[in-house]
């Protein structure tokens, strides 16, 4: 696409849209710019909740394939790109997913985590080779991020990921767009232009957080890595993990700083075999094959233990 058609395509995008009210805002005093900011701000819980339903949606479908064994992957260019492998990278620790089990993959690469690859972004052929080396299989789920809607990169995997049986979920800031003509579910939030004419890291940036946050925890919820609202599944990695994994222990059954200790002692430092033990009476070994044979889910291994 030459610079023309390039430009001719930016100027009917609501995110590049030109706000000639805001023309003067560098004279503002720097707190009117911060209220006006915040104020921006404030609109895209809304333009989020717009597209509840078909968020709730993604997740059921996604939970599904993923209950099969299939893998969540985020990918995309630039902020949302780096969104993405925000979302993955966080899943390990709050959720204890395997290894690929969530990823993340940007144009460019690692590398593009902390510097812009120029060009990378327009390139489909490269989302198909890092998709490629994936392997999907058709109980992967693939969703691609793009606040404009038209990343080549994105629309790319995601048209790739298609052909090959993957479900497909396109996350853009713009209605109608490219992206979500590649993808069976379509979430598309629409938090209108700017402050900064183009500078999509900000609102489109905030909803593609909010509605990766979304995505990724109400699916582990579906997966049973929660108890209530605990992290039952958190992986205590370093201290400050195994101090929180003694407090969720302690949360959900009451029990003394010491009986915690134990507990976790006997159910190998893991908080559901932990919380087992302590609220069915269980054994290190009964309380690990209770959660087995529930596939993970705490409240169906105390039902079963007590039943």
């Amino acid at each position: 696409m030459n610079s023309r058609d390039l430009r001719a395509e930016l100027d009917v995008l609501t995110t590049e849209g030109f706000r000639p009210e805001l023309a003067e805002i560098d004279l503002l005093p720097t707190l009117d710019l911060a209220r006006l900011m915040n104020g921006e701000d404030a609109g895209v819980p809304g333009a989020v909740a717009a597209q509840l339903p078909r968020i709730a949606a993604v997740v059921d479908a996604i939970a599904e394939r993923m209950g099969r064994g299939g893998r969540l992957v985020y990918a995309g260019a630039g902020t949302a790109g780096r969104l993405g492998v925000l979302d993955a990278s966080e899943c390990p620790p709050t959720f204890n997913t395997g290894s690929g089990q969530v990823v993340g993959v940007i144009a460019g690469g690692p590398a593009a985590m902390v510097t812009s690859v120029e060009g990378a972004e327009d390139s489909r052929e490269l989302a198909e080779a890092d998709l490629a080396a994936l392997s999907l299989t058709p109980d992967d789920t693939v969703v691609g991020v793009s606040a404009s809607g038209r990343t080549p990169y994105a629309v790319g995997a995601l048209a790739y990921a298609r052909a090959r049986g993957a479900l497909t979920v396109a996350l853009a800031c713009n209605a109608g767009s490219a992206l979500a003509a590649a993808a069976e579910h379509r979430i598309e939030v629409v938090v209108g232009p700017e402050l900064l004419t183009g500078s999509t890291r900000l609102k489109a940036g905030t909803a593609q957080k909010l509605v990766l946050n979304m995505i990724s925890t109400i699916t582990m919820i579906r997966l049973g890595k929660t108890f209530g609202n605990l992290m039952v599944d958190v992986r205590a990695s370093n201290e400050k993990l195994r101090a929180r994994s003694r407090r969720i222990v302690a949360l959900a059954t009451g029990a003394d700083e010491s009986d915690v200790e134990a507990a976790l002692a006997a159910g190998d430092g893991e908080v559901k075999n932990a919380i087992l033990v302590l609220l069915a009476g269980a054994d290190g070994p009964t309380a690990a094959r209770l959660l087995e044979e529930s596939g993970g889910h705490l409240r169906a291994a105390l039902a079963a233990a007590n039943g």
